[in-house]
């Protein structure tokens, strides 16, 4: 196969940012994306349905002109949430989901949850409205090695909490071991998972063979071989409760290239691309669309795009610029470390 023509994809979990940073890499998944789950880890954290409205504002004021991009909003779940205000964020259309992170857990996450107990009121308005809970699935107890966070939360945190509300929807976000897709395909169709471009091409040798690589690294950090393989199945197989979010995270170069540099791929320029190299790979070109179009749509009860994006595939390797510039600085674009022939079609 030469040619795809696909629903247009949408993004179950993007980083836009805010200000400058907005501006520089939202023209990036406009061009390709119909819709994304967008992010509420913004300093000040977007935590109410008002924070929500503006947030929704400055994004679509930050558009190119003519895109057709539909931000979808979440909520930054705190332990002072009030479940009357994210009822009503979700009655408005505009809130499609609240996002979990445990505190500390990856970028501007402090002021996260640190005891579920102190969220059940939230949690159960949720479950009674049929809002889903995306989660950052990891623990951040110092005692428990990072490349082990994943699979202790799930033991300790997250089936406990799937338990105790069954009727509540749940994506765990950006999944990265065996024990993920292992629990994810175990639990009923109120539970799912995302899968990100990068951990699907990375393993943690991308990262560390032959000398830290900043550009590699983010949270989860990416697993051995045996865990991205797992990944690679569960994308490409077409099942309904896996599908894209790419926790494409722009940060300026001068954050990643540091003592202590932050967590995060940018991957919203090349993401179609480079998953249809993945699934080509796999001999699952087919389940492309499912993937990317379908399966997030039907998990959020969001109507399917009508409008379709193509990819042809051509002898010469794709070229990708090596950096997005933004107003905030230089954005290095991730790189997969193969060549890619596959691009989308103007």
């Amino acid at each position: 196969m030469d040619k795809l023509t696909l629903r247009r994809p949408d993004d179950m979990h993007l980083h836009l940012r805010d200000g400058a940073m907005l501006r520089g890499v939202l023209p990036e998944s406009a061009r390709h994306f119909a819709r994304a789950l967008v992010m509420p880890n913004l300093v000040p954290p977007v935590v109410t349905a008002a924070h929500a409205v503006a947030y929704h504002a400055r994004i679509l004021k930050a558009l190119p002109e003519g895109a057709a991009f539909q931000p979808l909003m979440t909520l930054y779940l705190t332990e002072d949430s009030d479940p009357d205000d994210v009822a009503a964020a979700a009655a408005s259309g505009l809130v499609s989901a609240v996002k979990l992170y445990p505190a500390g857990a990856t970028t501007n996450s402090h002021g996260g949850v640190r005891d579920v107990a102190r969220v059940q009121a939230v949690l159960d308005r949720m479950a009674e409205i049929d809002l889903p809970l995306c989660v950052h699935g990891e623990v951040t107890t110092p005692s428990v090695d990072i490349f082990d966070r994943e699979a202790v939360f799930i033991d300790t945190v997250l089936d406990p909490l799937h338990r105790a509300h069954p009727h509540l929807r749940i994506v765990m976000e950006h999944i990265t071991t065996t024990h993920a897709v292992d629990w994810v395909r175990a639990q009923d169709d109120r539970v799912a998972a995302t899968i990100t471009t990068h951990h699907l091409i990375l393993n943690r040798n991308h990262l560390l063979v032959g000398g830290i690589r900043p550009h590699y690294y983010c949270l989860p950090v990416a697993k051995s071989e045996e865990h991205r393989q797992a990944l690679v199945a569960a994308a490409t197989s077409g099942e309904p409760k896996f599908f894209l979010g790419t926790d494409s995270a722009p940060h300026v170069d001068a954050l990643k290239e540091s003592a202590c540099g932050c967590a995060g791929c940018f991957t919203a320029t090349n993401t179609m691309p480079l998953l249809a190299h993945v699934f080509e790979d796999q001999g699952r070109l087919a389940n492309l669309e499912c993937f990317t179009s379908i399966r997030g749509a039907s998990f959020y009860h969001l109507p399917l795009n009508n409008t379709r994006l193509t990819l042809t595939r051509q002898d010469r390797p794709q070229t990708f610029p090596d950096k997005i510039l933004t107003e905030a600085g230089p954005v290095t674009v991730f790189d997969p470390g193969f060549p890619v022939h596959w691009r989308v079609e103007a």
